[in-house]
């Protein structure tokens, strides 16, 4: 397992998702993990689809609310894209303590293997003060191709 640390983020990626990523922001832990999309995929066209699957869990004592998100994409070719919008899948969803929230979503690229990280900008329900929980780096990744770490 690896660890990084700061102040306020722990971020981890485990043996059992190598190419996905654990953060813990102020207790709320953010877990990815990604997967080819092989029915959208197609390496003649030079096109990769992947799905990463996301749960928000709040491990605080206090209410939070999912408010915006922040997501920088790059492929390998170090082509960069940030991709910023209000909530997650439409929503903005609030989450008690101890509570979750998963969702699903999809990264296209041109290229058969590249990154994902960003924040969700959170808002505690009961003092409406703002911070940020990260999101860690993790891998998308198409079968056959050199591993991203």
């Amino acid at each position: 397992m690896t660890t990084q640390t700061d102040a306020a983020t722990l971020v981890k990626t485990s043996e059992d998702a190598p190419h996905g990523s654990v953060t813990v922001t102020e207790g709320v832990r953010v877990e990815v993990r990604p997967e080819i999309l092989a029915s959208h995929t197609d390496p003649d066209e030079r096109r990769w689809v992947f799905v990463y699957r996301v749960k928000v869990t709040n491990g605080s004592d206090r209410p939070v609310r999912i408010v915006a998100r922040q997501w920088t994409i790059i492929d390998s070719h170090g082509d960069r894209e940030t991709v910023e919008g209000e909530g997650v899948v439409g929503e903005q969803p609030a989450l008690e303590p101890g509570g979750s929230f998963s969702y699903e979503s999809f990264c296209p690229l041109g290229t058969p293997w590249g990154t994902m990280e960003g924040a969700y900008e959170m808002r505690w329900l009961d003092t409406d003060e703002r911070f940020y929980a990260s999101i860690g780096r993790f891998y998308l990744v198409a079968p056959g191709e050199l591993s991203a770490r």
